[in-house]
């Protein structure tokens, strides 16, 4: 990803609902070893983003309960004093209690006075459940 974006924002997520199980419909926490699952999350964003999100993840654990993840997260708020939403495409690891993903602003999403949205990012953790995941989001308007 070699594009330069004019702007940069960076912030924290606080998750404010999660909803995880395996494919067969069992809680995640429930079911030991190897296995895929999916989860609906709702969050927050304050810094350079104020406003929510839904967040939709497909995860495939391993035994030793590290991960790898995809998603797709409908934010709705403000960013570089426009209002509207737009949807970001993820891609990302956790493993020994860190979570690293990058994102990237997925073309042709956003609604409002950020239709013209373009952007990619990152998200990272490192904590306990519910320290807030910390954000970069790289972007401009085309």
């Amino acid at each position: 990803m070699d594009t330069k974006y004019s702007s940069h924002a960076a912030g924290t997520i606080e998750t404010k609902s999660w909803d995880e199980k395996t494919w067969e419909g069992q809680p995640w926490n429930e079911v030991s070893g190897a296995k895929l699952t999916r989860a609906s999350v709702t969050a927050a964003f304050q810094g350079d983003i104020e406003g929510e999100s839904r967040q939709e993840w497909l995860m495939s654990y391993r035994s030793d309960v590290s991960a790898d993840f995809v998603g797709l997260e409908r934010v709705t708020g403000q960013i570089g004093g426009r209002t509207g939403s737009f949807v970001l495409q993820h891609n990302g690891t956790y493993e020994n209690g860190k979570l690293q993903s990058t994102c990237l602003v997925v073309p042709g999403s956003g609604t409002g006075d950020l239709h013209r949205l373009r952007g990619q990012g990152s998200y990272t953790f490192e904590g306990q459940h519910g320290d807030p995941t910390h954000y970069t989001l790289d972007f401009d308007f085309e």
